[in-house]
């Protein structure tokens, strides 16, 4: 399924004008903080008006600012994980799945919608969470269940903003993998914002967009924008991963950015109005 986007939006001197487009692989979208990442998930998914642009979804419009079309949130068939997760701390983890089938084109009846939701914690390996609420749970399961619900309407498109950010180095490094095994088996759209070159290269994203003060300043793969960086920003970004497999350079070995710009080899290697935040 083939999407675009092309959003103009402003708040006080911030100005957000981004283009991105991309088809059933997860797209990755990094920045420095303030860029308007989250802006722009928010206007995809039509919690955040933007001042005008356009957004196609297959062959579905869900905004068309010169047509006078904007569909309404809970119609876009778009799935939504902020920042924080959003669970609802009166809900037990099961009503707090169930709840994306509780309105909409989808809704279904509660004892139907609790079948439903129960099949899919099952299916991210929570099942054993239902029962209990959002503030007994650690960073990793209130992740897990966040996903959970924002995947229950069947998304068309699915949004995560900096899903990894708030946990511990542990169970990060196990719901990356988690997260890439999904979205590949997803087979569905999904646009992710990372501050972690880890996260790029564990998803396998064919295009990184690089957004800075509301512009898309670079595009491409990861290798790409990791060997020919655009901006100090990309370049700073995919140091602080280590290392950056390059074919180009030499097949086999290990190869990373110095701070002077050039390439250290390390060894042999083995195969709401908009507003400006992060």
């Amino acid at each position: 399924m083939h999407w675009n986007v092309h959003v103009q939006a402003s708040a006080g001197a911030f100005t957000l004008d981004a283009r991105l487009e991309g088809e059933a692989a997860p797209v990755v979208v990094i920045g420095p903080n303030g860029s308007g990442k989250t802006t722009l998930l928010r206007i995809i998914a039509g919690t955040c008006r933007p001042l005008s642009g356009r957004i196609r979804l297959g062959k579905r419009v869900l905004l068309d600012s010169e047509a006078g079309v904007s569909v309404p949130p809970e119609e876009r068939r778009v799935g939504y994980v902020p920042q924080g997760y959003g669970l609802f701390p009166h809900l037990t983890v099961l009503d707090n799945v169930a709840f994306g089938l509780a309105a909409g084109p989808r809704r279904r009846p509660g004892p139907e919608r609790r079948r439903i939701a129960a099949e899919l914690l099952a299916d991210v390996e929570c099942a054993h969470l239902a029962p209990r609420y959002p503030a007994t749970l650690s960073g990793g399961e209130k992740q897990r269940v966040a996903l959970a619900r924002a995947l229950l309407p069947v998304p068309e498109l699915l949004l995560l903003d900096e899903p990894l950010a708030a946990l511990d180095v542990a169970a990060r490094r196990g719901l990356r993998a988690y997260l890439a095994r999904h979205l590949t088996k997803r087979t569905r759209p999904a646009v992710v914002v990372t501050h972690d070159a880890r996260d790029v290269h564990a998803l396998g994203s064919p295009v990184v967009y690089a957004l800075e003060e509301g512009r898309v300043v670079q595009s491409g793969s990861a290798e790409h924008l990791a060997n020919c960086p655009g901006t100090a920003f990309i370049a700073e970004f995919f140091e602080a991963e280590g290392a950056v497999w390059s074919e180009r350079r030499a097949p086999g070995r290990m190869h990373r950015r110095s701070n002077a710009g050039g390439i250290l080899s390390t060894g042999l290697s083995s195969p709401s109005a908009a507003t400006p935040d992060t």
